[in-house]
């Protein structure tokens, strides 16, 4: 199981080992960089873990070579550049960074290490993952979105010129405005989700009443922070879909797939727990579209609800970077994480890792988070069993394969993470990650 070093220990182990090709930077190390780091790894590219803290599942992963600490961006970000420039300066090769939550890939774009090669185009980042922004080009391109509303007076000197400039950005609007216009329940959604989760434990608020969306309001204004209030989507439960894709740094075709949370934990708002690669043309074209708009690079996922109210599948938000269930695409012949390290490094990359990563074969068309399904299937005992008798039988046997699954974590050939998780969930140690 790999260790999780000090700063100075994880700079002194790198410096004693020897790798024959650039490894990969992944933060933060949870379910989501573990997604990647197995990705990777299956190439044959060393994969070094950084986290604030070493109670993540990906660093007891045998995918991961070495791990280790560095200052937490949202803390100190120049604290942050310094560290990862430590890091990257006790290898030969300048190595690929992969940010695996918002606020990891915002520092890599705004900080940009000195010797760190970046898995997307940083400038772009911006574009897309700015909500107001991001609606705005919705707006202009005819992709549906919820009725969203900006608030005036909330974090307005830290809003974007950009979108303030934008006629097709969200109207500005008192808060009071806002919800006379909407009603109640109504949503309450930060411009940029993670500042906001930090604040308040949660990157969306659900507000049902006056008195809850005051409060919101007056906590995001205190803090500077710009949220918008958005229309409450009674969205069908598992008709969610994203798209999920790769779009190469210098152009070319983008790469991807649509899919299909059919499950979220806890229920509408939650986290994906079962998810199903399908097709879905139009979904694809309007996320193809925002993204080309913005001229984004990288990887990403577009996520969409279906309104019943106006029989659409309307766009909430852009990730720009791998989430939860990246493993997915990868199973299903996909490989965005390994594109995208090929793609970062240009004609440095192995030529074996090339061939490795353009010779990949779809194993599965659904992943499933097991410890979040079992917790939504135990906890709501009129909901259906989705996952048949073959996939929990091939999952138990530890060949998801054979049936066309892929697990988050579980994996008899690489048990640490499954261990850590039970740790987390059952013993002392805590990790908290919305990935």
């Amino acid at each position: 199981m790999t260790e999780f070093h000090s700063l100075d220990d994880l700079v002194a182990e790198l410096e004693s080992r020897t790798f024959d090709r650039p490894p990969a930077l992944v933060a933060n190390a949870h379910i989501t960089g573990l997604g990647v780091a197995r990705a990777l790894s299956a190439h044959g590219v060393p994969v070094i873990a950084l986290d604030r803290v070493g109670d993540g599942v990906a660093p007891p992963s045998e995918a991961v070579d070495v791990a280790g600490a560095v200052t937490y961006p949202l803390d100190d970000l120049a604290g942050f550049r310094a560290d990862v420039e430590r890091v990257a300066a006790a290898f030969d090769h300048e190595p690929v960074a992969f940010g695996c939550m918002d606020e990891w890939v915002l520092a890599l774009a705004e900080a940009r290490p000195a010797g760190v090669r970046l898995s997307f185009a940083p400038d772009t980042v911006e574009r897309v993952l700015d909500k107001e922004r991001l609606y705005a080009a919705a707006e202009r391109l005819d992709v549906p979105y919820p009725e969203t509303y900006r608030l005036a007076g909330v974090g307005d000197r830290e809003r974007g010129a950009d979108a303030e400039a934008d006629s097709a950005a969200p109207p500005l609007v008192d808060p009071e405005e806002a919800a006379e216009r909407l009603g109640y329940p109504l949503v309450v959604k930060p411009a940029r989700k993670r500042e906001f989760e930090e604040l308040v434990g949660t990157n969306v608020v659900v507000a049902s009443d006056e008195a809850a969306f005051a409060d919101a309001v007056a906590t995001a204004r205190d803090a500077g922070v710009r949220v918008m209030a958005q229309q409450h989507v009674d969205s069908v439960p598992g008709e969610d879909r994203s798209f999920a894709s790769y779009r190469r740094l210098e152009g070319g075709d983008t790469v991807g797939l649509v899919a299909n949370p059919v499950v979220r934990h806890p229920r509408g708002l939650g986290s994906s727990c079962v998810v199903d690669r399908i097709e879905s043309p139009h979904v694809r074209e309007r996320g193809l579209s925002v993204l080309e708009d913005a001229g984004y690079r990288g990887i990403s996922e577009a996520e969409f609800v279906r309104d019943p109210a106006r029989d659409e599948d309307v766009l909430l938000d852009v990730n720009t970077r791998p989430w939860k269930w990246i493993g997915l695409p990868v199973a299903a012949g996909v490989d965005l994480p390994g594109l995208a390290y090929v793609d970062a490094l240009g004609d440095g990359a192995p030529a074996s890792v090339v061939e490795s990563v353009e010779s990949v074969e779809p194993v599965a068309d659904r992943w499933v988070s097991l410890r979040d399904y079992l917790a939504e299937l135990a906890g709501s005992p009129t909901m259906p069993d989705v996952v048949s008798r073959a996939e929990w039988t091939a999952l138990a046997a530890g060949v998801p394969g054979d049936a066309g699954v892929v697990a988050a974590v579980f994996d008899p050939a690489d048990p640490g993470p499954t261990a850590r998780l039970l740790e987390t969930e059952f013993g002392d140690a805590d990790y908290y990650c919305s990935c």
